[in-house]
C-alpha cells in the first residue's frame, strides 16, 4: 500500500509540474519527443531499405530529406524554372519543375548557405515551421475546446502519420503554418495582416484558392450574424480585398508560367503530366473530373466494377459533408473552422486526382485534429494516439523503405 502510495504521488507531482510549465514548453516537449519517435522510424526505415527500393541498400535519413519531390524543390533553387517545357517522344508536356512553388525551394537554399547543403536548410525550416505550426494549432484551438483537449491536438498532429513530413524536403509544414496563422487571423477579424501572409502562401504550395473560397464563405457567415456580431463597412471591404487577392494569387503562377515559357496552358499541362503514371489521358482539365476518373480507375485496378467507384465516391462525399454538418466533435471547432474544412475538401474534389499523395495533401485540414481530440476518455486518446503512431510508421516504412513504384510517391 506504501508503495501504491508513493508512485501515485509520484505522479501527482510530475502531473502538477507538466501544468506549470509555460504551454509553449509543453509544447517543445511534446514535438521534440515526437521528432524523437520519427527519427527511430526513419533510422529502422533506413536500414530495411534494399537495392529494391528507391533509396538503395545504404540509404540515409539524409536520403530520406532529399527524397521525392523534394528532388523538385531542390532543382527549383539550384536551376530555376524551365523556359522551354520538357516533352515526351510523343510530344506531350512532361514532368517538370513548374508544378512546384518556388517559397519553400529558395527559403531552403537561403537557410542552407552556411551549412553548404540545400537539404540542410530544408530540413531546417520543415522542422521549425513543424513546432511553430504545433503552436499556431494550439493558439487556434485552445479557446474553443478547452486546454486539455488542445493539448490532445497538438499531440496527434506532432506525432500523426504525416508527422514525417517535419522532417523531410516538403513544404507542406511551412504551408501548415502558414495556414493556421491565417486562420487565426480571420477569427480574431486581424485582417490586415493577411495582405502579408496571403502571397506567401500562395507561392509555397497549391491550396490558396481555397482559402479564397473560405473568405467568401467567411464573408457571407458574417453577413447573416451582423446582428450579432457586428460587421463594420472596412471589415467589409478587407474581407472582399483579401477574397480578390487570394484568387489573384492562386492563379499568377499560371501567368508566370505562361510568361516564361511562352505556353498560356504550361502550368496546368505540367500538372496533368502527372496523371499519366496512373494510366489517364491528356484529355483537357475538366473540374471534378479527377475524382470521377480516379474511382472507376482504381476499383478496375482492385478487380471491381468501375461503376462501384463512382457509388464509393458519392458516399465518400455524403460522410464528409455529414461529418462537417452534424458531427457534435467537430461542431465544438466552430463554424469558421467548419467552412474552411469544406472549402479545402471541395478545392481537392475539383482539382485532384486521388492517388499516392492523398493522405498528404489532407495535411490541410489539421484544425481537426481538435475534433478528434474532443472525446476526454483517457483510454480513447491513447488509442488514437497509438493509431497515430502505428500510421507514421507505416507511412514512412511504404514511402521510404519499400518506396520504389509511382504509386508510392508521398
Amino acid at each position: 500500500m506504501a508503495h501504491r502510495a508513493l508512485t501515485v504521488g509520484a505522479r501527482r507531482g510530475v502531473l502538477e509540474h507538466w501544468v506549470r510549465l509555460p504551454v509553449i514548453a509543453r509544447i517543445a516537449v511534446v514535438y521534440l519527443l515526437g521528432r524523437a519517435v520519427t527519427t527511430g522510424f526513419l533510422l529502422l526505415a533506413a536500414e530495411r531499405s534494399t537495392v529494391g527500393s528507391r533509396f538503395g541498400a545504404d540509404a540515409t535519413i539524409g536520403s530520406f530529406v532529399l527524397g521525392w519531390d523534394a528532388q523538385w524543390y531542390w532543382l527549383v533553387a539550384w536551376e530555376g524554372y524551365p523556359h522551354v517545357l520538357p516533352l515526351t517522344e510523343t510530344g506531350q508536356v512532361t514532368e517538370n519543375a513548374w508544378a512546384f512553388m518556388p517559397v519553400y525551394a529558395y527559403a531552403a537554399q537561403i537557410v542552407g548557405l552556411p551549412f553548404g547543403a540545400w537539404g540542410a536548410g530544408a530540413l531546417l525550416i520543415s522542422l521549425i515551421a513543424g513546432f511553430f505550426a504545433c503552436v499556431a494549432l494550439h493558439r487556434l484551438l485552445r479557446h474553443r475546446i478547452g486546454a486539455s483537449a488542445t493539448m490532445w491536438a497538438v499531440v496527434f498532429f506532432a506525432w500523426g502519420p504525416l508527422a514525417a513530413l517535419f522532417q523531410v524536403g516538403y513544404a507542406e509544414s511551412l504551408f501548415v503554418l502558414l495556414l493556421l496563422i491565417a486562420l487565426d487571423l480571420v477569427a480574431r477579424r486581424r485582417y490586415a495582416w493577411l495582405y502579408l501572409v496571403i502571397p506567401v502562401m500562395a507561392f509555397t504550395r497549391p491550396g490558396i484558392l481555397a482559402f479564397a473560397l473560405y473568405l467568401g464563405l467567411h464573408g457571407i457567415l458574417r453577413w447573416i450574424r451582423r446582428r450579432h456580431d457586428p460587421l463594420s463597412t472596412r471589415e467589409v471591404v478587407h474581407i472582399i480585398a483579401l477574397g480578390a487577392l487570394a484568387t489573384a494569387t492562386g492563379f499568377a503562377w499560371q501567368l508566370i508560367a505562361w510568361f516564361v515559357t511562352g505556353d498560356p496552358g504550361a502550368y496546368m499541362a505540367t500538372e496533368l503530366s502527372w496523371r499519366r503514371n496512373w494510366g489517364v489521358d491528356d484529355a483537357a482539365f475538366v473540374p471534378f473530373d479527377g475524382w470521377v476518373q480516379a474511382a472507376q480507375f482504381w476499383f478496375t485496378q482492385w478487380g471491381m466494377p468501375g461503376w462501384w467507384g463512382l457509388i464509393a465516391l458519392g458516399i465518400l462525399v455524403l460522410a464528409a459533408a455529414a461529418m462537417l454538418l452534424f458531427s457534435p466533435h467537430v461542431r465544438r471547432l466552430g463554424a469558421d473552422l467548419r467552412l474552411w474544412s469544406a472549402s479545402y475538401l471541395l478545392y481537392l474534389l475539383a482539382v485532384f486526382f486521388p492517388q499516392s499523395s492523398t493522405f498528404r495533401l489532407l495535411l490541410p485540414l489539421t484544425p481537426l485534429a481538435g475534433a478528434l481530440a474532443v472525446p476526454r476518455s483517457r483510454g480513447y486518446r491513447i488509442v488514437v494516439l497509438a493509431l497515430c503512431v502505428l500510421g507514421q510508421w507505416i507511412w514512412v516504412d511504404q514511402v521510404y523503405a519499400q518506396g520504389s513504384a509511382y504509386w508510392q510517391v508521398p
